[in-house]
């Protein structure tokens, strides 16, 4: 088994990245398998280098020591970073665009929320597909207005996976997700098509992230199928942590991120926490990794969002 964590340095981690980065380790572990680091810096504006430092130097401050560790590099070496690994996305990219699958819209984020079509579960909408039939000489007159994004072609057929967590999942593509980008206009790779090529080629065979992310499984999963990707990874898809007044936890959230927890927890104290808040532990107390390990169990995971008024 290899698992995996994948946070995105946008900013210091919070406390519902640690307890998605801690359950992840724990499920890997638990099976006696491996727990893999990478940093998801796709977005070259929003993601930062001393984010990512400083990500890795919390992970290891909660004990969290990823199997890919790597003395010479300072913890992670260049090829467990999104933003070192374009010619993995372009070679998939390009496989897609071969099979006839890939097509140039030039919607606007306007043009999307204005369409009539209905909207996915997560608020995002469903792409009408306006674009798929262009002629070519309509397609010459936008661009010179824009340049276009890149999507898939989804084809009008049931999705379904059993998630570890939640039980089984099901999806009507073209209705429940539509045609979805893969490439964005400025050129940088999407979220979907990254996860999926990286988790493949890295050997990564279970997923466990929050819940808000069960719809993009149906995005991910297709892409499995296209990009001829055999080996599927066990998705468990964990409740979300959420504030007082019912907000997910953000990294604009300061009582919540890992410079607050840090000041007033000790590893330990916070590892108790994340055990007892998702349900492992009946009340609050510190725990080694070793003693989480010893009671982290899945039936035990709460399945209703949890929320954490008081840290």
């Amino acid at each position: 088994m290899r698992g995996r964590f994948a946070p995105s340095p946008s900013g210091r981690m919070h406390l519902g990245n640690v307890y998605s980065a801690l359950l992840s380790y724990l499920s890997a572990k638990k099976g006696g398998g491996e727990w893999i680091l990478r940093i998801e810096d796709l977005d070259r504006q929003r993601c930062k280098k001393e984010y990512s430092a400083q990500l890795l130097e919390d992970l290891l401050w909660l004990g969290l020591k990823w199997d890919n560790f790597s003395e010479a590099s300072g913890g992670l070496s260049g090829e467990f970073y999104q933003s070192n690994r374009d010619s993995f996305y372009i070679n998939a990219f390009d496989l897609l665009c071969e099979k006839g699958l890939v097509y140039d819209c030039f919607c606007s984020r306007a043009d999307l929320f204005s369409a009539s079509a209905p909207h996915a579960s997560d608020g995002s909408p469903v792409y009408s597909g306006k674009c798929r039939n262009l002629s070519e000489s309509e397609k010459s007159l936008l661009y010179n207005k824009r340049l276009p994004a890149k999507r898939i072609i989804v084809e009008e057929k049931s999705c379904s996976f059993s998630d570890g967590h939640y039980g089984n999942q099901v999806c009507q593509l073209s209705r429940d997700l539509g045609d979805f980008v893969i490439r964005r206009s400025d050129g940088n790779f999407s979220y979907q098509l990254a996860v999926v090529v990286d988790d493949a080629l890295m050997g990564v065979d279970q997923v466990v992230r929050g819940r808000d992310l069960i719809s993009s499984t149906f995005n991910q999963l297709y892409l499995y199928e296209k990009l001829d990707f055999h080996q599927l990874p066990q998705f468990f898809h964990l409740p979300l942590l959420l504030s007082a007044d019912g907000r997910r936890l953000s990294k604009r959230d300061k009582d919540t991120d890992m410079g607050f927890l840090r000041e007033n927890f000790s590893g330990e104290q916070l590892i108790g926490k994340i055990l007892f808040l998702c349900g492992c532990i009946e009340k609050e107390e510190s725990l080694s990794l070793e003693e989480a390990l010893s009671v982290f169990d899945w039936e035990k995971i709460k399945k209703d969002d949890v929320f954490c008024s008081t840290l």
